[in-house]
C-alpha cells in the first residue's frame, strides 16, 4: 500500500522508460546558441565563446552566435517587437542547447550579459523557450581566478529551467591566455573548455528528444487538470 495519501494517483503515474530510453532520435545536428557579455573590440568573453564554438562544430553541432551589438535595455521604452530582440528570441527558440560566456566586472556577470538573459521570456503564451534545453556557463576574469559570473548564471539558468551541465570554464587572467590573432594558447585553460563542450554535447545528445518527459512535473499536470475541470464545469453550467 502506498503511503502517500496527499498524491493524486491520477496525476503520477509510473516513470514511462520507454519514454526515457525509446525513441529515434533527431536527425538534424545538435543545435546550439551561444551569448557573450561583451563588446569591446578585443573581447575575451567573445574569443573564448569563439573556441566553444569551434569545438561544438568539431563535435558535430549546429552553431548560431547572437551579437548583442543593439540590444536594448529592458524596459526602456521598447518590446519585443525590436529587431535585435526578436533576434535573440528565435535563436532562444531555434536552439538545443546554450553557452553563456561572460567577463566578471565588479565581482559579477556584467550588464551586458544580464539584459540578453534578461529579454529571454519564461514564458510565450503556452510555451516555455528555455525549458529543458542544456547549458553551459563560462567566464573570463581580467585578475586572479574566480568563479563569481559562473556561479550567478547557474542560478538564472535553473531559475529558466534549463538543465544546466556540472562542468563549467574559467579563464583567469584572460588577456594572457590568447595570441595576438585572438585564439586562445594550449594549456590546461583550453582543455577545460574542450571537457565543458564536450560535455555539453552528451548532456544535448542524451536529452534534446525527450526534454518535455524530463521537466514534466506532478504539480504542474495537477494544476492543469484542476484547471480543465473548472472550465469543463463552468461551460456545463451555462
Amino acid at each position: 500500500m502506498s503511503d502517500t495519501p496527499n498524491i493524486d494517483d491520477a496525476m503520477f503515474p509510473a516513470i514511462d522508460r520507454d519514454r526515457l530510453f525509446g525513441g529515434t532520435a533527431p536527425a538534424h545536428p545538435p543545435r546550439i546558441l551561444i551569448l557573450y557579455g561583451s563588446l569591446r573590440t578585443r573581447s575575451f568573453s567573445r574569443l573564448a565563446a569563439e573556441e566553444a564554438g569551434r569545438i561544438l562544430t568539431r563535435l558535430g553541432a549546429e552553431v548560431r552566435f547572437f551579437t548583442p551589438s543593439g540590444l536594448p535595455l529592458v524596459d526602456d521604452g521598447v518590446d519585443s517587437s525590436h529587431p535585435k530582440v526578436r533576434e535573440l528570441r528565435e535563436l532562444v527558440a531555434w536552439c538545443e542547447g546554450m553557452v553563456w560566456s561572460s567577463p566578471e566586472r565588479h565581482g559579477a556577470m556584467t550588464g551586458l550579459m544580464k539584459t540578453q538573459i534578461d529579454w529571454i521570456p519564461l514564458s510565450d503564451g503556452a510555451v516555455r523557450p528555455t525549458q529543458g534545453k542544456t547549458l553551459a556557463v563560462m567566464q573570463v576574469s581580467g585578475g586572479s581566478q574566480s568563479f563569481n559570473a559562473v556561479n550567478q548564471m547557474r542560478v538564472l539558468g535553473r531559475w529558466m529551467r534549463m538543465l544546466t551541465i556540472p562542468n563549467q570554464s574559467s579563464i583567469p587572467k584572460a588577456f594572457q591566455e590568447f595570441d595576438e590573432t585572438g585564439r586562445m594558447r594550449p594549456s590546461p585553460l583550453y582543455d577545460r573548455i574542450v571537457d565543458v563542450m564536450e560535455e555539453l554535447m552528451k548532456f544535448t545528445l542524451l536529452t534534446r528528444d525527450r526534454a518535455d518527459y524530463l521537466v514534466d512535473r506532478y504539480s504542474e499536470r495537477k494544476e492543469s487538470a484542476e484547471a480543465l475541470m473548472k472550465r469543463v464545469n463552468l461551460s456545463v453550467a451555462t
